[in-house]
């Protein structure tokens, strides 16, 4: 085992005293090809091309001397540290840190980054750090080969979005470029990159922030809102509780996309994107169109409102992973089920209507559950009934995909 490991963070800064002193005791020097050519490391040290930080762990593990791996910016922030630190190859870790690169591209920007989600794109997350930049105004993006400006500016169809694109960050390649999302696929970009997205509602800020990133749920305390809270009287699909219900049967969160189908007052989907979900709400009707998006901008979250009839209207867009069925009845769910989102809501008013939709998700091989929902309001002053709801809760989940 190496006696010694030390990590180094790298900015294109002249390497600390630290830095140098523990290069300068390295037999084994790990890091990318810029790295090894810095005139600090050792020419009689073992040089070690870091692709797979695993396999290199493994050679640090077996190597007798004192090793030190060389990585971009701050290497304990979404870095070489915590692969290197598993229990499994049993290393000493030491960390000289660096600027990340994600502060780096932001001090390049001029902007804060105190109110900015920070995500990585790869093969496996690419659609999930999509949805967190359909569903947030400032989004850092540390990309990687196959999962980089280009593929986000795809990914990001009918979402207007600015992206400022910093390339090779500290070396003498280093280039920024500002753009809008539409045309990052027009170009060639150099590995290693960040993209900030930016752009969406902005709600007018109250202060200084206090945590990092953004509330989810936003100012506003509570769940299911009432119905003046979205400008008075709501569908019949959309009472309070049964919102609630669906809410809670879908589970969205964030990396996730939610198509609400039949969006009516904008209630539910509203609610949906203050979880920090990326949602998409589907409508026939302008006016509801119109709802939504004000219920959007009043709540200060995002989404994208489309203006047209199911299922025809949902064959273009990007891949759900929950759905609220709010209107078009079983027609509608199939379209949805035919999608396979992780799971999918809907209600009916009848119980014939609510076997039918039940049916067709089974034969679609979802676990279907249902419920019937009553609901009394109460005016407390007197303890009289004012108003009654009932309606069949409709929920299907996938047994084949991730919860």
């Amino acid at each position: 085992m190496a006696d010694r490991v030390t990590v180094i963070g790298w900015d294109g800064s002249p390497p600390t005293a630290a830095a140098r002193s523990a290069l300068g005791a390295a037999t084994l020097v790990a890091g990318a090809a810029h790295h090894l050519d810095l005139p600090e490391v050792p020419e009689g040290a073992e040089r070690v091309r870091l692709g797979s930080v695993a396999l290199a762990a493994r050679r640090i593990a077996g190597h007798r001397g004192t090793a030190v791996v060389l990585a971009d910016g701050d290497p304990g922030f979404f870095g070489v540290v915590r692969t290197l630190r598993a229990p499994e190859f049993g290393l000493e870790v030491e960390v000289v840190p660096a600027v990340s690169s994600v502060a780096a591209a932001f001090a390049r920007a001029g902007m804060p980054w105190d109110d900015a989600q920070v995500v990585v794109a790869h093969s496996r997350t690419l659609r999930r750090a999509v949805n967190v930049c359909r569903a947030h105004t400032k989004v850092a993006v540390l990309t990687s080969p196959g999962a980089g400006p280009a593929e986000l500016g795809l990914l990001l169809e009918g979402v207007h979005r600015t992206f400022v694109i910093c390339e090779e960050l500290g070396t003498s390649r280093e280039q920024v470029t500002i753009l809008t999302s539409d045309k990052a696929a027009d170009h060639t970009w150099r590995d290693p990159n960040v993209v900030i997205v930016i752009g969406g509602f902005v709600a007018a800020a109250e202060g200084g922030g206090w945590i990092a990133g953004r509330e989810p749920a936003g100012a506003t305390r509570g769940w299911a809102l009432p119905a003046r809270a979205y400008g008075g009287a709501l569908g019949e699909g959309e009472t309070d509780l049964l919102r609630a219900a669906q809410l809670a049967r879908l589970g969205p969160r964030v990396g996730d996309l939610v198509w609400d189908i039949g969006c009516g007052s904008g209630a539910f989907a509203t609610e949906a994107a203050r979880t920090g979900a990326a949602v998409i709400a589907v409508d026939r009707s302008p006016g509801s169109c119109a709802r939504t998006e004000h219920s959007a901008r009043r709540y200060g979250v995002q989404m994208q409102i489309v203006h047209g009839s199911a299922p025809h209207a949902l064959e273009d867009l990007p891949e759900p992973d929950v759905v609220r069925v709010g209107g078009g009845g079983a027609a509608v769910v199939s379209a949805v089920a035919d999608r396979r989102p992780q799971r999918i809501v809907a209600h009916a008013a009848t119980r014939d209507a609510a076997e039918l939709i039940g049916r067709d998700l089974s034969e679609h091989g979802y676990d279907v559950e249902c419920a019937l929902i009553q609901s009394v309001e109460l005016d407390t002053r007197a303890w009289t009934e004012k108003e009654r709801s009932v309606a069949f809760l409709l929920s299907g989940r996938l047994p084949d995909r991730a919860p």
